[in-house]
């Protein structure tokens, strides 16, 4: 018995040395276009892969946090939203209940919870808005809507020059596409840039400009 015991506790070390190991894997660049680079890795646990994108976008970093931030206003230039709800506000976090509707597939839901940081920087202020599934918190499930339960992200906002952001996104989540894994992925791919052609195309509008 302390002989099975033991097999057993050697076992789930070497698992969690090879999530760790996954957990620390570099990022690597899977694609370069529109001014946008995306990079990938492993996430420990799932097929899926974690991604990170960065780009520049021709706006001061307070200018840009003013798009992500106005939430209510995300199926007006989001890609795929359809529905954008507050459901609470304050000064350090936004409760959220969003529906997208990707067509190919029926719409999905989800709440998060986007907690909200700033900080000084050179040539202005950083920003960092990193989300996390609330779906407790918000709306029941609907019929024919599917609940999305994993969605975990962040936007780090930096000043980079004189009206310029360098804008770092990471997103890890599973909308329940039923589709082979590298198909999943280029899903993915295709989202990232066209989000961020919609961030630099709304932070144009004057209404988010610095004051």
């Amino acid at each position: 018995m302390k002989r099975v015991i033991a097999v057993l506790a050697i076992a789930w070390a070497a698992q969690v040395v090879v999530a760790q190991d996954a957990s620390k894997q570099d990022w690597k660049q899977v694609k370069h276009v529109g001014g946008v680079t995306i990079y990938s890795r492993p996430h420990p646990g799932s097929h899926l892969k974690e991604f990170k994108a960065i780009g520049e976008i021709d706006a001061s970093s307070g200018t840009v946090h003013r798009v992500i931030d106005d939430v209510e206003a995300y199926p007006s230039f989001m890609p795929y939203t359809a529905e954008a709800r507050v459901i609470e506000r304050n000064q350090h976090s936004i409760l959220s209940y969003q529906r997208v509707s990707p067509k190919i597939v029926s719409d999905r839901d989800y709440t998060v919870r986007i907690e909200k940081k700033s900080w000084p920087a050179g040539n202005g202020t950083a920003y960092l808005s990193e989300w996390k599934p609330a779906n407790e918190r918000g709306p029941a499930e609907k019929s024919g809507v599917f609940r999305v339960k994993l969605n975990n992200g962040s936007w780090l906002l930096e000043p980079n020059g004189v009206n310029k952001t360098r804008a770092t996104y990471r997103v890890f989540t599973d909308s329940g596409i039923v589709v082979p894994p590298l198909l999943a992925n280029k899903i993915s791919e295709t989202g990232i840039r066209k989000l961020f052609a919609a961030v630099r195309k709304q932070a144009k509008e004057p209404k988010y400009q610095t004051r």
